[in-house]
Order: structure tokens, then C-alpha cells, then sequence
């Protein structure tokens, strides 16, 4: 089907979300061009059986090429791109106590190369991932996006909040429309396995013992990874537009007097950490090895999204349960890793 936009530059695509969101978009129309350093912040097999499958799309290309390369230019020259998804990031709120450089690196000089680079081209729409993690230390649920966001608790929160604070400004600046998207816990097949889910899962089936931290006392938004990839097709063609009543007295950070918006995206039927536990016991017909501790330095102890903005906006909302997922995640790991 034609859109408005057409041509829309994915990066990250050999990522978790880019994965998915890459075939959904190939599905709804639109040509897809995909970027990826495919580094090795994970298991590098995984990406490249992602990017295999994506290689018999209709209408996709893809270059193995970092946010911060040169390069990058020619490839909006050359495919006139009309909207970008920036997923690709160094993900990992524990990995960025240790190594903060790899996301000075990636989380802001790659995004100003990036977003510096779509303002010269035009783009019609700029929209890049932020998380939930940008809430930090905030207690009060569930989260709004014009809630305050001054008081991130890691390095990776605090990157994806410069995110946003940077895209506000190209917006402010050169009339970019831009939507920051706050993501909550995604999971779902072929999905990161440095997350709750996949490290739960392979421990079980290995007999080995897991660490759960907080002693389980965690509440948790985990939302479907199909979810947020419907959520971010129908925000694709929503082109943000000026707040006419901004007036800067209210000073929410989700608006604006440019064209910029902030959505949450995820799953607001919120899940005991216990509980999830226990659907991963029951579908593999194994009980887990439990090492439960205190909070990790840099989470949080619950996170759980208003959603009335995006209903309003797409009218759409995350709704998958958290059996179904599950289930559906552990269908794909038995099937692709055959323990």
C-alpha cells in the first residue's frame, strides 16, 4: 500500500525490536533500510539469524555500517529516506556502570551524528527508542509521560533522556518532527539474551541456579515485542505537529511548541516478578534454583506506563498477556537452540 511516507531507515535491525519491527513494516508496505554494526555486546549468531531472515523481505536492504560512520550520509542520498526508527543503541542498564564509554559512543554521539544527518535530509518523521528507565527514581504510577524525568539512577537512563533533550532541541530548531518512545520490558522470540526472560529460561532448562533480585519483590510492565512494533507503524505516519496551547507554564516534557511528542509503549497490566517466575516453571515443567538478593544498583522496583496519550494518539494499546508471551517465547527458544 502507498504512504506518505515510504523509504523508512531502521537501525539497529539486526537487534531484538529492529528485527520485528523490519518484517512488520516489509508487511505493511513500506521499504525498509536497515543499519547494524552487528557488534558483539551479544551473541553475534543470534543477529546474523535475524538479519538472515530479513534478507528475503520485499522492498529491504541492508549495510553493516555504526551510527558514527561517514558513510551514513550517502545511504539517506541514495534511498531518500523519508522517516527514521533509531533502535540501535548499546542497551544494558547494568553494563553501563561498567563501560560507560560504550554509550557515550553509541546512546549520544551516534544519535547526534544520526538525527544531525536526517535534519539535513529532510526527514518527514524522527522517531527513536527511549525507555522507561528514564522515570529512575520516580515512585509515582503509573508513569506519565509529562512526569519528571530529572533523576535517572544509571548512565543508560541518563543517555536515553539526552535522547530526548536532543531531539527536542533539533525539533525547537529546524521544525524536525520527532517521537521519542518510551519502551517497558519488551520480550517476545529472538529476543535479547541478556534479558530477564532468556536468561530465566536457559537457566531453568540447564538445571542451573538464577539470581533474582529484590528478593522477587519486583512489579514489572512486560510488554510483547508484536505490540511494540503495531504501536510504532501506526506512530510512523502520526507526524508530530506544534502544540498550539503550549504555553510554557505548563512545561510538560512530553509536548511542545515544536513538533515533538513522547509516548509510553507498554503493557500496563503490570506482573510480579515472582509470578513470571512461575509461567516460565509451568511451561517447561520445571522447577527453577532460585538465588534470590537486594536490588542491583541502577533498578528500579516497579514500572508500570499510563497509556492514554498513545490510545488517543493510535488508538491502539499493548494487550498481549503475559502467558501467551511466555509461552510464544519459549515455543521459539525449544525450537531454535534444541536443548
Amino acid at each position: 500500500m502507498p504512504h506518505q511516507i515510504q523509504n523508512v531507515l531502521v537501525t539497529g535491525v539486526a537487534g531484538f525490536i529492529g528485527f520485528h519491527l523490519s518484517q512488520k513494516l516489509a508487511k505493511e508496505g513500506f521499504n525498509v533500510i536497515g543499519i547494524d554494526n552487528v557488534n558483539d555486546y551479544y551473541d553475534v549468531d543470534l543477529k546474523e539469524a535475524r538479519l538472515k531472515i530479513l534478507g528475503d523481505l520485499e522492498g529491504y536492504s541492508f549495510y553493516k555500517i555504526d551510527l558514527n560512520d561517514v558513510q551514513l550520509k550517502s545511504i539517506f542520498e541514495k534511498h531518500s529516506i523519508d522517516a527514521v526508527v533509531n533502535l540501535a543503541a548499546q542497551a544494558g542498564v547494568r553494563h553501563s556502570i561498567e563501560h560507560p564509554e560504550d554509550y557515550v559512543h553509541s546512546n549520544i554521539a551516534g544519535f547526534v551524528h544520526l538525527i544531525e544527518i536526517a535534519k539535513n535530509a529532510k526527514v518527514k518523521h524522527f522517531l527513536y527508542a527511549s525507555s522507561s528507565s528514564v522515570y529512575g527514581a520516580n515512585k509515582d504510577l503509573p508513569f506519565e509521560p509529562s512526569n519528571s524525568t530529572d533523576h535517572p539512577i544509571s548512565l543508560y537512563a541518563a543517555s536515553k533522556r539526552s535522547n530526548e533533550l536532543m531531539a527536542h532541541s533539533y525539533s525547537a530548531l529546524f521544525d524536525l518532527p520527532v517521537t521519542g518512545l518510551r519502551f517497558f520490558s519488551v520480550y517476545g522470540p529472538y529476543g535479547r539474551p541478556d534479558m530477564a526472560l532468556f536468561k530465566f529460561t536457559k537457566a531453568i532448562i540447564e538445571g542451573e541456579s538464577m539470581d533474582v533480585y529484590n528478593y522477587g519483590k519486583m512489579q514489572r510492565s512486560f510488554t510483547y515485542v508484536d505490540d511494540i512494533c503495531e504501536s510504532i507503524f501506526r506512530l510512523i505516519t502520526k507526524v508530530p505537529q506544534k502544540s498550539k496551547d503550549w504555553d510554557g507554564l505548563d512545561r510538560r516534557p512530553d509536548k511542545s511548541f515544536a513538533p515533538f511528542r513522547i509516548f509510553n509503549i507498554g503493557n500496563d497490566d503490570v506482573v510480579d516478578l515472582n509470578y513470571y517466575v512461575e509461567l516460565i516453571e509451568k511451561k517447561l515443567d520445571k522447577k527453577a534454583t532460585i538465588n534470590y538478593l537486594p536490588m542491583q544498583p541502577g533498578d528500579v522496583a516497579a514500572s508500570k506506563p499510563s497509556l492514554e496519550e498513545l490510545v488517543e494518539q493510535i488508538d491502539y494499546r499493548p494487550t498481549t498477556i503475559i502467558e501467551e508471551g511466555i509461552n510464544n517465547f519459549i515455543d521459539w527458544y525449544l525450537e531454535y537452540y534444541q536443548p
